[in-house]
């Protein structure tokens, strides 16, 4: 064998090699299946399904004239309560909550009823003004206890 034949097949190896390591990373992902629950006259709510599904979400939409049934049985206190609700991968997921927050939440873990951004800050996601107005604010990481932490912030004032 000459060095052009080893260097080919080496090349056509490795080729196939990188090849089934990408495959085999892209079975491995879970898909993001989310289940939104959400009044049939709230508009935002159709705002944050939109970002979700833009950062690769799989959304299915359900209509309710009530989303208090959902979080009580899940637990969540009425008090963190906002205009939709979600549902992924055993945790709840409240109000204008960013894409990026639920996929940290999906990659940490940790032992919780879910996320909740409680009322509707304006540049949320979901609720983004023309102006491009944003209201500081935080996702709120919901403990079994029914408290809750800081998970993350978001446009902290200048």
């Amino acid at each position: 064998m000459n060095s052009a034949t080893i260097n080919r097949r080496l090349l056509l190896g490795a080729a196939v090699f990188i090849g089934s390591g990408g495959a085999a990373c892209a079975q491995s992902r879970r898909p993001r299946n989310l289940v939104v629950y959400k009044t049939p006259t709230c508009p935002c709510c159709d705002g944050w399904i939109a970002h979700m599904r833009q950062a690769g979400f799989m959304a299915t939409v359900n209509v309710l004239p009530d989303l208090r049934p959902i979080r009580i049985a899940r637990g969540f206190p009425d008090a963190l309560a906002s205009c939709h609700t979600g549902l992924i991968d055993g945790y709840l997921v409240e109000g204008h909550v960013p894409a990026a927050d639920v996929i940290r939440l999906l990659s940490e873990r940790p032992t919780a009823v879910g996320l909740a951004v409680p009322g509707m800050p304006l540049g949320s996601p979901g609720m983004e003004t023309p102006q491009g107005h944003k209201d500081p604010y935080d996702t709120l990481l919901v403990l079994r206890s029914g408290a809750s932490r800081v998970f993350a912030r978001h446009n902290p004032p200048a």
